[in-house]
């Protein structure tokens, strides 16, 4: 039988008086588990507390959609504490070795509270530590998938960029060595000055030229026209030639003057060198749009994480929510429209930028999500008194007026399984808070808006001094 010295050897028992732990002993039953035991099951009523012992036990279950087990050993207690509204067991308890526990039934927990006030605010805390210990796993959870998202999100936005480079680097060494056999074909050719000045004048005037490209059926049409030119001058193997400068959209006229100026042979060689050198031209544009693409998601990512910054710093608002957007591009599919309406003039929050970022991530990501990918989303700024207001809004189903006063709750969510923890809208209202501000939420079918007011940096400044 268990003794009030085995008790003090629990922690929460330590310093009790004798005459409330014999009052403990005396209404506890003691219990026995054997190794491999299940001594409590997922879905039974919650209807004890257990102080264990001797022996280890695990708690076994799954928790966010997660499977989790964790160690329960001698000194802990488990199983439902004093104003706790677990109604069953979220887990179940199994016994690793054999064991020995204390049972108490939550029944006589309201006589607990009296003849043990010391015992039950110990209890409590520890039921405040487990809160927070979940709560700060969910949260943990929570930022890891919505990293997970986003990383995945920039792995395909960076892919594609690097990909076009990656294609048109190899394109351009082949291109390099069709301009190189042409100008050596050009080279063994005796060609006066005003043919050499011929051949540059229109490679100069195909490279600047920048007119939209025609449509298909234009191509092909213009495709034909060319080729028909180069087999009047007897050139009749030149349709892969042809093809390539109708996508340039270079129209027969004006490649009249080479076969003016220059034999057959000659006029060859010298429209593959201008096909070849509008090729690289165009593969070198690829390439600094794509590397430039890059580099804007990089800076995107820095700022968005305020990498090598100060951690609390004045923050252009809408400067933090471009960077956003961009980091989100991946999320905001082609279905999605995106209206920005910034004040003009720009607006400072003092702020830990990258929290702040993670608000309008949560926002953004939310108000996608609800137009099911399709529909406006609205972004925009404007002073209020001494604050910004930051005002995200779509144009999806609305939110149901029985949940609208739910979303701001821990854990509270309407997506399906798997899809969200509930920890979104939480999290954005404690970092708003957090920065002294505050947010709204206006909803209405086909009108959804979140608005955030944060003071502006001069006004928080000014709080300080006084």
């Amino acid at each position: 039988m268990a003794d009030k010295a085995e008790l003090r050897r629990v922690p929460v028992f330590a310093d009790l008086p004798d005459e409330q732990l014999d009052w403990f002993l005396s209404q506890s039953e003691e219990v026995r588990a054997k190794r491999g035991e299940v001594y409590a099951r997922e879905g039974d009523p919650a209807a004890s507390m257990s102080v264990v012992l001797e022996g280890d036990l695990e708690a076994q279950g799954v928790f966010a959609g997660e499977a989790i087990v964790i160690p329960i050993k001698a000194g802990d207690v488990t199983g439902r504490l004093p104003f706790s509204r677990m109604k069953q067991f979220t887990v179940s308890l199994r016994s690793i070795s054999d064991s020995r526990l204390l049972r108490f039934q939550a029944a006589q927990f309201p006589e607990l509270v009296q003849k043990m006030p010391e015992l039950t605010q110990r209890l409590v805390g520890l039921m405040s530590d487990r809160i927070r210990e979940a709560t700060r796993y969910e949260q943990q959870r929570d930022r890891l998938a919505s990293l997970g998202k986003l990383s995945a999100g920039l792995a395909h936005e960076l892919n594609n960029p690097a990909s076009a480079a990656q294609r048109a680097t190899s394109q351009l060494r082949a291109t390099l060595k069709k301009i190189k056999d042409a100008s050596l074909e050009l080279g063994r050719r005796d060609l006066t000055p005003s043919q050499k000045s011929e051949i540059e004048k229109l490679e100069a005037a195909f490279i600047q030229h920048e007119d939209a490209p025609p449509d298909p059926l234009a191509i092909s049409d213009l495709e034909e026209e060319v080729d028909s030119l180069f087999r009047r001058h007897g050139l009749k193997d030149l349709w892969q030639l042809a093809a390539d400068l109708a996508r340039k959209n270079v129209k027969p006229a004006v490649l009249e003057s080479i076969f003016a100026a220059l034999d057959a042979e000659t006029a060859r060689a010298a429209l593959v060198r201008i096909a070849a050198s509008i090729e690289i031209a165009n593969l070198l544009g690829e390439i600094e749009s794509s590397t430039s693409r890059i580099s804007d998601l990089v800076r995107a990512i820095k700022e968005y994480t305020y990498m090598d910054q100060a951690p609390a710093q004045n923050v252009d608002v809408v400067k933090s929510l471009e960077n956003t957007l961009i980091i989100m591009k991946h999320k905001i599919r082609d279905g999605v429209a995106v209206q920005r309406d910034y004040e003009p003039a720009p607006l400072l929050v003092s702020s830990y930028g990258s929290e702040l970022n993670q608000v309008w991530t949560n926002l953004i990501d939310n108000a996608v999500d609800a137009m099911a990918g399709k529909g406006k989303l609205r972004v925009r700024t404007f002073r209020e008194d001494t604050c910004v207001v930051v005002e995200i809004a779509d144009n999806g189903s609305g939110i149901p007026p029985e949940t609208k006063s739910h979303i701001f709750e821990p854990f509270f969510t309407t997506k399906g399984v798997g899809q969200g923890t509930g920890l979104g809208l939480d999290t954005v209202q404690r970092i708003v808070k957090k920065h002294r501000g505050n947010i709204q939420v206006i909803s209405k079918p086909g009108d959804t808006r979140f608005q955030v007011r944060l003071p502006l940096a001069e006004a928080a400044a000014t709080v300080e001094k006084h």
